[in-house]
């Protein structure tokens, strides 16, 4: 359940919760830099299983953020066989990938750190 293709998580009111525009390229760089090559199902599973199950990605939001990766030249496709024997396109991290990465933690760390000192309130 997302809302943008680009899409952080805030909580909707059944529980689950709903990625935050920009935030999708953050979390499939830091999954793929932590797992390893992995394909879309594979990455999008990973996500539901660090989020408890509050984070479900359908397909239709996943596959554009792969494809813009792509692009960008942050992630590289490639087909192989899964587990299953069946065809599928494994994402890994690039180098320009890797220093995107660490870019956007540094900005999320920055913005995380906004919003703390703004729900402190007044010092």
């Amino acid at each position: 359940m997302a809302n943008e293709a680009t899409g952080g998580v805030a909580r909707q009111p059944d529980g689950k919760a709903e990625v935050i525009q920009g935030t999708l390229d953050l979390m499939v760089l830091q999954t793929l830099e932590s797992m390893g090559s992995q394909h879309g199902y594979a990455i999008a599973a990973r996500l539901e299983q660090v989020s408890s199950g509050a984070l479900q990605l359908n397909m239709g939001t996943l596959y554009p953020a792969l494809m813009r990766l792509e692009q960008r030249g942050q992630i590289k496709g490639s087909w192989a066989t899964t587990e299953t024997n069946r065809r599928a396109r494994y994402y890994a991290l690039t180098a320009a990938g890797r220093r995107q990465l660490a870019r956007e933690k540094r900005a999320w760390d920055q913005m995380a750190g906004i919003i703390q000192a703004l729900a402190r309130g007044p010092a």
